[in-house]
C-alpha cells in the first residue's frame, strides 16, 4: 500500500510539473513550477506552554546529596546540578526523560532519517535544524501518531543532539564554566575541568561500541580520519574546541578515549587578566609599549599555565594598522584586526605525508606576505629555527613554548630538535614565563616572571638577562626589581624625553583602569580602545576625563 501512495505522489508530481491544458510547458515553466513544489514553507515545531504542557526536564535531589548549583544549558531542555555528599562533588546533567512509547519513537525516527539526510544534505547549521524539524514533522504525519506537544519537543531535542550534535556529551558544549572535558575509557565516568569546582565527576559514561562510534563520529565531523591503523587524532571541532582522541585498545587499554579543551568565543582581554590577576597594571602597561613597538616576546610555561591566553590578550595590543599573520596546529587565538591573515596547520592525507602543511611551511609562506607581525601558537621543531631567523630580519614576533623558567626555555631553543644558534636567541626581546599555582586550595595562573634578554656571550654562550618584575608568593603580588633597558630604548627610538616616557605609560594606566573599572572587558570593547588610542590619544583622554568613552564605545559595538 506504501508503494502505491509514494508512485501516486510521484506521479502527480510531475502531473503538476506540465500543468494543466493550455498552460505554458517552456523548459522555463517547468522549472518554475518545480521550484515552487520544493519551495513549500517548512513546517515549524508546535508551541510548548511550560504552566501548561509541564516542564520537560524534572529533576530531584538523590537521597544522601546536597545540591549546591542549578543551572541551565539549554533551556528548556537540559540543566546541570552541582551535587555533593560526604566525600566529593558531583557534576549531574539532567536531560528530558523520554516514556516508552517516545523512546520507541525516538528509535524509528532516527532510523528513517539516515536516508533523508543522506538526500537532503546542507551546509549550515541552520538549514540543518530546520530540515530536521520539517522532516520529522512530515515523519510523525505520515506515522499518524497522536502525540502531544512535549513529546515532540522532547524527541526533537534527542534528534538533534544525535544527528547534528556529538550525542552525550553535546550539552557539555554549552557550558561556559567548562574548560575540559575528558573521557578516559569504557564504562569510566567522564570528568569535566569546571572552572569553579575543578576536577569534578560527572554522570556521563559510555560501554564501548558506544564510545568507538562518538569518537569516529567526532573525527569524521571534523574532517579527520581515525582507525585502527591511525588511531591518535588531534582536531578543532565546530565551535573551535581542540579535541584530543585515541581509538580502540591497542594503545589505550582502557579503549577509546577523548580530551576536549573547549574555547572561549569571548576570549581573554588584558582586562581579564587584571581581574584574574595573572599579572598587575604595571606589567600590561610595560607589555602594551613593548608589544606596540615592536619588540619580540615569547611566553612560556607547563601545561594549562596561561601560555596562549596571555599571547591572545596582549596581541590586542598591536597597531590596527599593522598586518598580522597567525599560524597555529590548532585554532586559539582570536584578535579583532582587520589586517589579519590566520594560518591553520593541515596533517597529511597519506603516509607519505601527501598534502601536508606544517607551521614552518605556513611560516615560510608568511614571510613573504609583508607582515608587521608574526604570532605562532607554540614552537616546538623547525618552525623555531625559522621564527628567530624572522626576528632577526626586523619582524615583530609573538610565540609561546612550553618551559617552566627561563633556563629551560634556553635550552629547549638550543638543543634538539629546535637547535636555535645560541646567537640568535638576542633577536629575542621579552621572554614572559607563566605559572600554574595553588592560592588557599584554588588553582590559579599568575606571571612568575617577566625579563629582557640583553646579549648573548659569544665565548660562553650565556644569555644575559635583565628581570624587571617577578611574582611574589607570600603576598600574592607582582614587584618591580629592575629597571628596564627596553622602555629606555623605546624613548630614543620614538624621539621622547623622560617626562614624555613617563606622560605615556600614565597615559596607558589610566586607559586601563577606566576599563577594569567599567567592566569594558570584551576583547571587542578592549580593542576599540587600543586602536581609537593610537590614532587619536587626545579624544581618549578626554573621553576618560569627561566619563563619555564608555558609552562611546557601547554605541560602536552595538
Amino acid at each position: 500500500m506504501g508503494e502505491v501512495t509514494e508512485i501516486s505522489e510521484k506521479q502527480s508530481f510531475i502531473s503538476g510539473l506540465f500543468g494543466k491544458k493550455g498552460d505554458s510547458n517552456s523548459i522555463s515553466e517547468i522549472l518554475k513550477r518545480a521550484k515552487s513544489h520544493f519551495d513549500k514553507p517548512l513546517r515549524s515545531m508546535p508551541a510548548y506552554d511550560q504552566e501548561n504542557d509541564g516542564p520537560l526536564v524534572e529533576f530531584e535531589v538523590p537521597e544522601g546529596f546536597k545540591e549546591i548549583e542549578r543551572y541551565w544549558l539549554q533551556e528548556p531542555y537540559s540543566l546541570v546540578s552541582i551535587l555533593v555528599d560526604r566525600r566529593t562533588r558531583y557534576y549531574r546533567l539532567v536531560e528530558p526523560a523520554l516514556t516508552k512509547f517516545e523512546k520507541e519513537m525516538l528509535k524509528r525516527l532516527h532510523d528513517d532519517f539516515q536516508d533523508v539526510l543522506v538526500l537532503n544534505p546542507t551546509t549550515s547549521k541552520i538549514e540543518k535544524d530546520a530540515l530536521l524539524v520539517d522532516k520529522t514533522l512530515f515523519l510523525l504525519e505520515r506515522y499518524n501518531a497522536e502525540i502531544s506537544a512535549s513529546a515532540i519537543h522532547r524527541i526533537m531535542y534527542y534528534l538533534k543532539r544525535n544527528l547534528l550534535g556529538y550525542d552525550k556529551i553535546n550539552s557539555l558544549l554549552y557550558d561556559p564554566y567548562i574548560e575540559d572535558i575528558s573521557c578516559d575509557g569504557v564504562e569510566v565516568p567522564l570528568y569535566i575541568y569546571h572552572t569553579r569546582y575543578l576536577n569534578i565527576e560527572s554522570n556521563i559514561s559510555f560501554e564501548e561500541e558506544e564510545l568507538d562510534s562518538l569518537v569516529i563520529k567526532m573525527c569524521q565531523l571534523n574532517n579527520k580520519h581515525i582507525s585502527v591503523s591511525q588511531p591518535i587524532v588531534d582536531a578543532t571541532i565546530q565551535d573551535g574546541s581542540r579535541l584530543q582522541a585515541m581509538l580502540g585498545r591497542e594503545i589505550t587499554p582502557r579503549g577509546s578515549s577523548f580530551t576536549i579543551r573547549k574555547f572561549r568565543k569571548d576570549p581573554i582581554t588584558p582586562i581579564d587578566l587584571l581581574g584574574f590577576k595573572t599579572c598587575d597594571m604595571e606589567m600590561l602597561v610595560y607589555l602594551w609599549l613593548a608589544i606596540e613597538n615592536g619588540y619580540n616576546m615569547l611566553f612560556a610555561g607547563g601545561t594549562a599555565s596561561g601560555k596562549t591566553s596571555m599571547l591572545n590578550a596582549t596581541s590586542l595590543f598591536m597597531p590596527s594598522t599593522a598586518k598580522i599573520v597567525s599560524i597555529e596546529d590548532t585554532r586559539e587565538l582570536l584578535l579583532y584586526h582587520n589586517n589579519w591573515v590566520s594560518g591553520i596547520a593541515r596533517e597529511s592525507f597519506a603516509a607519505d605525508a601527501t598534502g601536508e602543511v606544517s607551521m614552518y611551511d605556513l611560516l615560510k609562506a608568511s614571510l613573504r606576505q609583508r607582515p608587521d607581525f608574526i604570532i605562532v601558537g607554540e614552537v616546538r621543531g623547525s618552525e623555531a629555527r625559522t621564527l628567530f631567523q624572522a626576528m632577526s630580519t626586523g619582524h615583530a614576533t609573538s610565540s609561546t613554548m612550553h618551559a617552566g623558567d627561563v633556563q629551560t626555555v634556553i635550552n629547549r631553543l638550543t638543543h634538539e630538535p629546535i637547535n636555535v644558534p645560541h646567537i640568535m636567541l638576542q633577536s629575542l626581546d621579552v621572554l614572559c614565563i607563566q605559572e600554574q599555582v595553588y592560592i588557599e586550595e584554588k588553582r590559579v595562573r599568575r606571571t612568575r616572571s617577566l625579563v629582557e634578554v640583553l646579549n648573548v656571550d659569544t665565548e660562553t654562550g650565556d644569555l644575559g638577562i635583565n628581570e624587571i618584575f617577578n611574582w611574589d608568593p607570600s603576598g600574592d603580588c607582582f614587584l618591580k626589581v629592575g629597571d628596564s633597558h627596553l622602555m629606555q630604548e623605546i624613548m630614543h627610538v620614538r624621539g621622547w624625553d623622560s617626562g614624555q616616557l613617563r606622560s605615556e605609560i600614565e597615559s596607558r594606566r589610566k586607559i586601563l583602569t577606566y576599563l577594569y573599572e567599567k567592566n569594558m572587558r570584551s576583547y571587542i570593547q578592549v580593542s576599540l580602545v587600543v586602536q581609537a588610542y593610537q590614532s587619536y590619544p587626545k579624544i581618549v583622554m578626554e573621553g576618560i576625563e569627561n566619563d563619555t568613552l564608555y558609552s562611546l564605545i557601547q554605541d560602536m559595538v552595538a
